[in-house]
């Protein structure tokens, strides 16, 4: 974690720097754009988030962002032994397994990182709608270079050389016409080309 040069961050009107970092874990989850899974079962990687939750709990975070019928068609269920980094299961699987963990750690606050940068698409949709599952009532940072993510957002802030240049929402960016807009013109001329 790297403290701000200038300026200071806050969560709840507390300066990030006097919050005490197991208090932060507990309301801040960060989601990377590669789900890392450890060597061990499919449950005992959601279970990472909350070593003390029982099966049930396990059963209901999966269950709640619609992944654990997929889990438990697999032929060891939820005891599926994913191998070291998860290379037993896709890339989105992988994620669906990083985002059950955020659904049992119930957190304020939620990064995602390029969550769905990398996902195959047998399992895209299905992150997807975990993550519109997961963002209901909770604060989502998105850093995303894909500006279909962007668009999906309340408020676009956008970087440039690590200072802020523009914030708005998607529709107000576009009209304005400036920077984000000329990306998302871009953008949207790279799809249709």
């Amino acid at each position: 974690a790297y403290d701000p040069d200038e300026g200071r961050v806050t969560y709840g009107g507390v300066d990030l720097r006097a919050a005490q970092s197991g208090e932060l874990r507990r309301r801040i989850m960060f989601v990377p754009q590669e789900g890392h899974l450890f060597s061990g079962t499919i449950a005992e990687n959601v279970r990472l988030a909350r070593p003390d939750a029982s099966e049930e709990e396990t059963r209901d975070a999966l269950r709640q962002i619609g992944a654990l019928e997929r889990f438990e068609q697999l032929p060891g269920g939820l005891e599926t032994d994913v191998r070291s980094r998860g290379v037993r299961l896709s890339s989105g699987e992988r994620q669906l397994v990083s985002l059950a963990r955020v659904a049992l750690a119930d957190p304020s606050v939620i990064v995602l990182d390029e969550a769905t940068s990398s996902l195959d698409p047998q399992t895209e949709s299905a992150v997807e709608e975990a993550l519109r599952v997961l963002s209901q009532g909770r604060t989502v940072i998105t850093i995303a270079h894909r500006l279909s993510s962007a668009e999906r957002a309340d408020r676009v802030a956008v970087m440039d050389g690590g200072r802020l240049v523009e914030v708005a929402s998607h529709a107000e960016l576009v009209a304005q016409g400036d920077r984000y807009a000329r990306l998302w013109a871009s953008w949207q001329a790279g799809l249709v080309a």
